[in-house]
């Protein structure tokens, strides 16, 4: 197994984008890919590594850019400069995304009929959008993600698969929250799953994450707990 990856530019709309894909060179067809959507900082190591993770798993996956080529975070001000626009225009977010998703599939190395998409915090929320939307994903899968619903956005009913992996004394995303996120996807005829960890709170797979005042802790047994889950739900997906 030789896991390879490089930067990956494309285009949206006009405007730059640089993500990151990674893939085992081992397999010369086509294999399912994955998009894997950044939280509020912008695309970084963190979900670079986790496209490596995945080609280990057999896929291909790309780390997307939603924020455009540079524009990075490095503290919660900067971070939320860069999100609270998306996240009050949830229809440039999709187009975003689904620019993204257009560029895993256009990937040589890509079975672009099979594909999925994980996120975490504001890209869990936007992997739901994505379900939301009717996007061509066999399913989704949200790391302590951000649940709240668009308005306007979404079809009578969701094609995708959804997973939700979320820690139960979320802050940023309330049992309230949940309750009322399943019922739009039970409303919607989704098939969904949800693993809530107990005691958990938001960025439990962060390795950085700890602010325990902002909310924000990583839980060594919710993230290898949540990786195996998300390992289970794309076997099942693409079997």
């Amino acid at each position: 197994m030789a896991i390879q990856s490089e930067k990956r530019q494309y285009t949206v709309a006009g405007r730059q984008y640089e993500g990151v894909i990674a893939w085992d060179d081992e397999h010369s067809d086509p294999r399912p890919g994955v998009m894997v959507c950044h939280a509020w900082g912008g695309q970084g190591e963190f979900e670079a590594d986790k496209c490596r993770e995945l080609a280990k798993l057999g896929y291909v996956a790309l780390a997307a850019d939603v924020y455009g080529q540079g524009q990075r975070g490095s503290t919660r001000e900067e971070n939320e400069q860069l999100m609270m626009p998306l996240m009050g225009d949830r229809g440039e977010l999709l187009d975003r995304l689904q620019g993204s998703l257009a560029a895993l599939k256009s990937d040589a190395r890509v079975d672009d009929g099979r594909t999925a998409a994980i996120g975490f915090c504001f890209g869990g929320l936007c992997v739901l959008d994505l379900a939301r939307s009717g996007a061509d994903v066999a399913g989704v899968v949200s790391f302590h993600g951000l649940l709240g619903q668009p308005e306007g956005l979404g079809p009578s009913r969701i094609r995708s698969k959804i997973l939700l992996l979320h820690g139960w004394d979320d802050p940023m995303a309330t049992p309230d929250d949940v309750l009322s996120v399943t019922k739009e996807f039970s409303d919607a005829g989704a098939d969904w799953q949800l693993h809530a960890y107990g005691s958990t709170v938001h960025a439990f797979t962060n390795p950085a994450a700890d602010d325990p005042d902002f909310g924000t802790v990583y839980d060594e047994r919710a993230d290898r707990r949540s990786f195996v889950a998300m390992t289970n739900f794309l076997n099942e997906l693409f079997a």
